[in-house]
Formats: structure tokens, C-alpha cells, sequence
């Protein structure tokens, strides 16, 4: 029997080469979901939380599945460890530092995805990984972006459906993003701003093009059109819910099953989509043409060298997270005061705080009007994420609603403040939320975060809050509370409480 060398010359293109590769890949992969697993765990509850996300489950299955139709083409193709790769991991780290310092989660998870593709692309290398780069990159589909887009798309609904019943002859006074007709109001809401539809279009639009069409161009007009067919087509499913009140002569009756409308429709625009792009499939046509690409003789790098390669990109990536740890050991504890005084006319009973969460409460009762009070102090050095995301939890019973509206609460000297002024009609829910930093309430914003990531950096004299007040009514059935009642209780106390704003900013001052 003759001796075997002990380094392996075997080209690479057998199943024992693609085995050496798994190893590192799975290792990778886990590392750095155990490095960033808070980006995993919040995109994980937005899939579960948000209809407009929930096909984010099916993005990993899909992937597999282009992986394994291109497999054809992946034929000749060796992988080749790229170690040069990891230096894209450099600017990646800079772009995650300043999302996770600015608070948007969002950044902070196409980072962690783009780590993910440095990482493919550092193992199999260049030839490799542009031969899969369809079915990688969609691996981007995996983090909840475009929430940004909903004022957007609300004002696109909104012209288009002033339009639209100009067209039809039906006379509608438009302010803002609520439509009234003689038969009754209709609101835009932000359920109804067509995010959802626009996201799951687009995130079939791409597993369409990558499926029937090998053209460029061919994928990028598909793609282009499924992203501007939902816009348009949800104004004139909106035209058609204020029209169908007009005939009906109820808008009531015409928005009681709108969501379902609105998803029969989506499901007509997805066949109409699908129909339109049939006639110019190239799915039957190799990526590669029938040209076989050279054989690479080169020995396989050990597995060594491909572990050590993949462990790189896990190195490369922690150093963002290591550095936002020392800065996080310098956090010193909230402000957390007991009482926020709301003026000598109101007396002020405690309540239990959440322990779990540090939310202080408090019940204030002025001249017969009965208001509930909550905070949350954060450390000085905070950024703006959990600030944010302690906000979205206290007014969730608020933005989870399908009639969900807000609006900024003016005070009536021509200025708007800083609370925001949230409703909903089922259930019935209307609360008031502020978000103060620097001993002052400020709007969220890119203002506010830069801000906060400053101070992060540099200390504050000031914690960070986010409070809220909530008028104590029965909204039991028969009891006669209405939103719009509620909405003027609650406007009628921050009007003639002037002093609530002075209070939480001094009680937000680190003692």
C-alpha cells in the first residue's frame, strides 16, 4: 500500500471539500449569532409581532431552496478561502458602531446580515460566492426594515385618493389623512398605509426574478414593479373603501372588513404581478450559458486555514460590540423619583412600579379629573434604542390597534409640544407619551439621537425619560366614553397643567 501525503492536493469539487467548508460556515454562523444575538432576538419578535413581517420565517427555507435550484451551476466552481475579505469587516464595524450609538435597530441588523455575507464570501470566495449571490443576498430579507416608509406611503394613499374621487365625482373635504364624504369619515391610518403589502411584494418580487428570470435587467424591472404595483394599487383600494361607503351610504359599513378586503386585493395584485411577468421567463436557461468554466487545480486549503479564515470574520465583527461593553460599564444608574408634582391643585396617590422594567406610576386626581402617570429613567449615558423601544412598549396597546392614529398635542399658543397624542377605538385606549433628554422633551428623531449618542460618549447631567399620561375612564360597553371624549379630557389636562413639563424635567436632573 503506498504512502499518502499528508497535506490533501485534491482539487476542490467533491463532497469531502464542501464538507471541510460546512464545519467552518456552521461555526461562523453561530458565533455570530451568540455575538449579536439582540439583533436576532428583536427581529425574531417583530416576525412574530407584525403582519408585515411574518414572511420573514419563510426567508431562510427560500434561500436554501435558490441554493439548491442553482445547483447546476455551481458545477467546476471550487470554493477558495479569501482572507482579504475580512477587511470589509472594518468599515461594517464603523457602520454598526454608529447604529448601535444613534439606536436604530434596523442598521444595526443589516450589519449583522452583512457580516453573515463577508463571511460566505471570505470562505468560498470570490467565483463562489457571486455564482450564489442571489440566494445570499436575500438572506437580507430577514431583517424588519421600512417602517421608516409609513408617513411616505401615507401621503401617497392619501393624493392618490383625492384624485381618485375627483375622478369619480364624489365630494370629499380632505384634511390630512382624514377623508370626509356626506356618508361619513374615513382615516388613513398607518395599518392602512399599505406597508405591509409593499413588504411582502417586494420580498416575492425577488424570489420571482431570481426564479423565472436570468437577465439583469429582466430581474430589475420585475423587482421595480413590485415595489410601485402595491403602492398604487393600495390608493385604489383605498378609493374603492371610500367609494363602496358612498354607495352603500355608510363609511362605517364599508371599513368594517377593509383588512380583508385589502388582502384579497394584495392576493389579485400578487396573481396580476405574476401573470405580467410569465410571457418573459428565462427559467429554463443556464446562469452560465453552455460554456463549462475551467478546472482549478490548485490544492484545497486545509481546514485549518478555513476555520481560522471564518474565525477572522467573528474576530473582525466583536470588536463593535467589545467597544460598546467598555462604554456600557461606565453607565451610571437613573434618576428614578418617586413623584412628579403636576400642580397644587392635584393631589397624587403612588402606585405600584414594574419591577422588571423600573416603570414608576402614579395616579393624579385635579378638580374631579383622574390621570395616570408613568415613567421610565434611564442611565445618562443611554442611547437612544432602549429609550425607543421602552416607549413603543408603554403605548403598545395603542399601535398594535387597526385604527390606530396620533397627532402632536398643541398647547394653543400657535407651537406644538412634544407629547404625542395616541388613540384607538378597539380597544378604546388614548394616551399621551413624551420622551425627555437633556431636562427637555424632544420629538424622536435624528436630532435626538445624535444627541443621545453624544452623550453616551461624554456623560449628561440629565437622565433620559419617557412618560406617559393616560385619563382613568370606564371604556366598558354603555359606559358613554368615546375617543373623542377621552382625546379632550386628556388635551384639557395638559392644557391647564402647564407645570407637568417643568416637573419631569427636573425630577429627570442625576442627583
Amino acid at each position: 500500500m503506498s504512502a499518502q501525503a499528508a497535506t490533501d492536493t485534491r482539487p476542490y469539487g467533491g463532497a469531502p471539500d464542501w464538507q471541510r467548508i460546512g464545519l467552518p460556515l456552521a461555526a461562523g454562523l453561530l458565533l455570530l449569532g451568540l455575538l449579536f444575538d439582540k439583533e436576532v432576538v428583536a427581529a425574531v419578535q417583530t416576525w412574530d409581532a407584525s403582519t408585515a413581517y411574518n414572511h420573514c420565517f419563510l426567508v431562510i427555507p427560500i434561500t436554501l431552496y435558490l441554493l439548491w435550484d442553482r445547483r447546476q451551476d455551481l458545477t467546476g466552481l471550487a470554493p477558495r478561502p479569501m482572507p482579504v475579505a475580512l477587511l470589509l469587516g472594518l468599515p461594517l464595524g464603523v457602520v454598526w458602531l454608529l447604529a448601535e450609538r444613534l439606536g436604530i435597530m434596523e442598521g444595526r441588523q443589516l450589519v449583522v446580515v452583512a457580516f453573515s455575507e463577508v463571511l460566505f464570501l471570505a470562505v468560498l470566495g470570490k467565483r463562489l460566492w457571486w455564482a450564489m449571490a442571489g440566494p445570499l443576498l436575500y438572506l437580507f430579507f430577514l431583517v424588519p426594515f421600512g417602517e421608516f416608509l409609513t408617513p411616505t406611503l401615507q401621503d401617497i394613499t392619501t393624493v392618490l385618493v383625492r384624485h381618485g374621487l375627483e375622478i369619480l365625482g364624489i365630494p370629499a373635504y380632505i384634511d390630512g389623512y382624514i377623508i370626509e364624504i356626506p356618508q361619513g369619515t374615513f382615516f388613513i391610518a398607518e395599518a392602512c398605509a399599505g406597508l405591509r403589502f409593499l413588504i411582502a411584494s417586494l420580498a416575492f418580487g425577488c424570489l420571482y426574478a431570481l426564479t423565472m428570470y436570468r437577465s439583469p435587467v429582466r430581474r430589475g424591472v420585475f423587482i421595480l414593479a413590485s415595489v410601485l404595483v402595491p403602492i398604487f394599487a393600495n390608493g385604489l383600494r383605498a378609493i374603492g373603501i371610500v367609494s363602496l361607503g358612498y354607495v352603500l351610504g355608510s363609511a362605517q359599513a364599508a371599513a368594517t372588513d377593509h383588512v380583508l378586503y385589502g388582502w384579497i386585493f394584495f392576493s389579485l395584485v400578487i396573481l396580476l404581478l405574476i401573470a405580467l411577468g410569465l410571457p418573459f421567463r428565462q427559467d429554463e436557461i443556464s446562469t452560465r450559458g453552455s460554456s463549462v468554466p475551467p478546472s482549478d487545480d490548485r490544492p484545497a486549503a486545509s481546514l485549518r486555514t478555513v476555520l481560522a479564515t471564518a474565525l477572522g470574520v467573528v474576530v473582525v465583527a466583536a470588536i463593535g460590540p467589545a467597544i460598546t461593553g467598555g462604554l456600557a460599564m461606565t453607565l451610571a444608574p437613573g434618576s428614578t423619583p418617586s413623584t412628579i408634582a403636576v400642580g397644587p391643585d392635584c393631589s397624587v396617590v403612588p402606585r405600584s412600579a414594574d419591577e422588571d422594567r423600573a416603570v414608576r406610576r402614579q395616579r393624579v386626581s385635579c378638580g374631579g379629573v383622574a390621570m395616570d402617570l408613568a415613567w421610565v429613567a434611564f442611565p445618562p449615558r443611554s442611547t437612544a434604542g432602549p429609550l425607543m423601544a421602552e416607549r413603543r412598549r408603554m403605548v403598545s396597546t395603542a399601535i398594535t390597534a387597526e385604527d390606530f392614529s396620533q397627532f402632536w398635542f398643541s398647547p394653543g399658543n400657535g407651537k406644538t409640544s412634544a407629547w404625542d397624542i395616541m388613540t384607538a377605538a378597539d380597544p378604546g385606549y388614548v394616551v399621551a407619551v413624551s420622551i425627555w433628554v437633556g431636562g427637555k422633551p424632544v420629538r424622536p428623531g435624528l436630532r435626538m439621537r445624535l444627541y443621545m449618542a453624544l452623550s453616551s460618549l461624554f456623560g449628561s447631567s440629565y437622565a433620559p425619560m419617557v412618560v406617559t399620561v393616560t385619563p382613568v375612564l370606564d371604556w366598558s360597553n354603555g359606559s358613554g366614553v368615546t375617543v373623542k371624549a377621552a382625546t379632550e379630557t386628556l388635551v384639557g389636562f395638559l392644557t391647564s397643567h402647564p407645570l407637568v413639563n417643568p416637573a419631569i424635567g427636573t425630577v429627570s436632573a442625576v442627583r
